[in-house]
């Protein structure tokens, strides 16, 4: 296997939320985490509610990293965001 070819992984950061001002919010901090830090991530809108049900979240805005519900109801602060990508 050719190691040199391989390129670290854009962690995968997903905003849910239907569109309201909390869920535009939670994207803006998500976004200015991100540029905080200096990671590389792919930051992706869902607004489709069938599919934001499918992470079993009821209740917005949800902030999923790499699969994983973090957040869920609320909006973090950035440096709690910061936390969390770290992790």
């Amino acid at each position: 296997m050719d190691l040199q070819n391989l390129k670290p992984a854009n962690m995968e950061i997903k905003v849910l939320g239907t569109g309201c001002a909390k869920c535009k919010t939670l994207e803006k901090l998500t976004n200015q985490a991100v540029e905080e830090l200096g990671i590389k991530a792919d930051i992706i809108k869902v607004e489709d509610i069938v599919e934001i049900m499918n992470f079993g979240v009821m209740t917005t805005p949800a902030l999923v990293v790499d699969g994983k519900v973090v957040v869920k109801g609320k909006v973090p602060s950035v440096a709690d965001i910061k936390e969390l990508l770290t992790k």
